[in-house]
Order: structure tokens, then sequence, then C-alpha cells
């Protein structure tokens, strides 16, 4: 891992394409500015790791499992 100390309204390039700008530091929180193609994905990490989350339990129910999830949720509501 780099580590790179900048200040606010410095920079860092990443290749030729990727800019990252410090925007504002304040307390313990750091906004970041970000430059890149459109064809650059940019995600934060947790948005990541809970979609991938959300896809591999997706994946492991069957559509009996799934049948019987739905069959007691509508109990639940008329109760």
């Amino acid at each position: 891992m780099l580590v790179i100390r900048r200040r606010a309204g410095e920079s860092i390039l990443i290749g030729e394409g990727i800019e990252i700008q410090v925007a504002e530091i304040s307390g313990g929180r750091v906004k970041l500015g970000i430059v890149a193609p459109a064809e650059v994905t940019i995600l934060r990490k947790e948005v990541k790791l809970t979609r991938e989350q959300n896809l591999a339990a997706a994946r492991g129910i069957s559509l009996g499992q799934l049948a019987e999830l739905a069959a007691q949720v509508g109990r639940g509501r008329g109760a």
C-alpha cells in the first residue's frame, strides 16, 4: 500500500486519466474529488462488498425455499 500525505486542494494522479483531489478536510473526515474517464467504475468499497454479499445470498436459495419464505411472510401479514 502506498501512503501519501496531501492537503486540501492537492491531488494525486493514477495513470494518465485518473486524478484524486482532496477537496476538504474537517474533523476526522476527508472529502475527495475524483476525475476519471466514463468507462472507469468508481464505487465505495462497502457498496461493492454489500452487492457481492447480496448476489451470493440470492444464488444460495432454491425456488422451494423462496416459495416457503414467501408463504411465511404472507401468513405474517394476516396476524
